[in-house]
């Protein structure tokens, strides 16, 4: 599982970040609200852990950006035990969740595992993009009524680009998807991926928006 840890305290964040690395859980942790909004645009995540209180901004401001931009983002929010106005706020914003500080570890990784069980079930079982679809219970792509035959990275390639139907990715953000953001990779490997994910799925299902990078095609023009 790949969380979001969004806390300004070092002492907590380092913390969270061992305990969960332990429950074999991956963790990127940030300490502001200008880093949360940059890494989802980067970056998928399973679930959020958000603290409210941070140094640049309510992080009540972070679930409108998430709302707003249509993510699929769980949030558990981290809040003060006498913080109740801003729990109840959390929640009418869309917040799945609160755990109050301070915490037991044990009780954090089981609300984590809730809402992660409860976002997954509540979303369709596949993603689909005109007839191009993909399974995530078995992780089978099809285009119409044929099984692609995908190697793990052009699958991670095909995943993006369908949890991302209407945006437009650049190169770093498809690296980051297929490598994750410490890695330095040659534009050439996602290049070698990019094409062979192309002659898989159809030349003109990705298309390349010359000098910003790669969307999907809407599906209205495959149709043409």
């Amino acid at each position: 599982m790949n969380i979001l840890l969004v806390e300004d305290d070092p002492i907590i964040a380092d913390a969270i970040c061992i305990y969960l690395a332990n429950a074999v859980m991956q963790v990127t942790p940030v300490a502001s609200l200008k880093e949360a909004k940059h890494y989802i645009t980067v970056c998928t995540f399973d679930i959020c852990l958000l603290d409210i209180s941070l140094p640049d901004g309510s992080g009540l401001e972070f679930i409108k950006v998430v709302k707003n931009a249509n993510l699929s983002l769980p949030i558990i929010l981290l809040t003060a035990r006498d913080a109740i106005e801003d729990k109840v706020q959390g929640l009418n914003d869309g917040a799945d969740d609160y755990v109050t500080k301070p915490f037991d570890f044990e009780e954090l990784v089981a609300r984590i595992n809730s809402v992660y069980r409860r976002s997954t079930q509540q979303q369709n079982s596949y993603l689909q993009h005109g007839e191009l679809k993909y399974d995530p219970n078995n992780k089978q792509a099809r285009l119409g009524d044929k099984p692609l035959d995908l190697s793990a990275f052009e699958l991670k390639l095909l995943v993006a680009f369908l949890s991302n139907p209407n945006r437009i990715l650049d190169e770093n953000q498809l690296k980051n998807d297929l490598y994750g953001v410490n890695d330095d990779v040659n534009s050439n490997a996602l290049n070698v991926h990019l094409f062979n994910l192309r002659r898989k799925v159809g030349k003109n299902i990705i298309v390349t928006v010359r000098g910003l990078g790669f969307r999907l095609a809407p599906p209205e023009a495959l149709k043409e």
